[in-house]
């Protein structure tokens, strides 16, 4: 389990380095000197629980997350600017609840980020403890409806499962053998008229 835990402190300290240097634009020795350095400070001054992850990474899965999610980022971000474009159309934003299927802090986190960083919609809660994600969905004519939305963020979240969960979390989510299962939550509406 040691060597376990200063491999990944070394690869922490790698990730850090290359973050920095491509922060910088400039790959030169002192900025990989620099790097080094802020990454050592960082890992030392800032003592982070260890994060649990018991999956393994699946080539395949990872492809699909990061292709879908390209073609996710393209689509809602030409979606965004046409509806800024059109004069006159205001759109009709909710808030949603989901209920996310595993249990998993990282998992939770990942589908989080991921569904924040496309375009039109925008995480403004989790719940760790019961793995509630509401979101704010800038339109839901444009994105299918509400339930549809929700769909969006299961099947994002079973994207990542797929690229990183192991047997066991695929299975205590209900996806084992290529099975989903569904779950939603509330919805708020703001500012849609009835």
């Amino acid at each position: 389990m040691r060597q376990h835990r200063a491999r990944f402190a070394w690869g922490t300290l790698v990730w850090l380095t290359v973050v920095w240097v491509l922060l910088w634009g400039d790959l030169s020795l002192g900025n990989v000197i620099a790097g080094l350095l802020i990454a050592l400070a960082v890992m030392t001054g800032l003592r982070m629980a260890p994060i649990d992850f018991h999956g393994r990474v699946h080539p395949v899965g990872v492809l699909r997350l990061l292709t879908r999610f390209t073609v996710d980022l393209v689509r809602a971000s030409f979606e965004v600017s046409l509806l800024a474009l059109r004069p006159g159309r205001q759109p009709h934003g909710a808030v949603i609840g989901v209920q996310l299927r595993s249990h998993s802090d990282l998992y939770l986190t990942m589908t989080a980020e991921l569904c924040s960083l496309v375009p039109g919609s925008l995480v403004v809660e989790a719940h760790r403890l019961t793995g509630m994600l509401y979101l704010h969905v800038l339109d839901v004519e444009q994105s299918g409806g509400i339930e549809a939305a929700r769909q969006a963020v299961l099947d994002q979240e079973e994207r990542v499962l797929r690229a990183f969960a192991s047997s066991a979390e695929l299975a205590d989510a209900g996806l084992a053998n290529g099975r989903r299962r569904s779950r939603t939550g509330p919805v708020a509406p703001t500012g849609v008229d009835r």
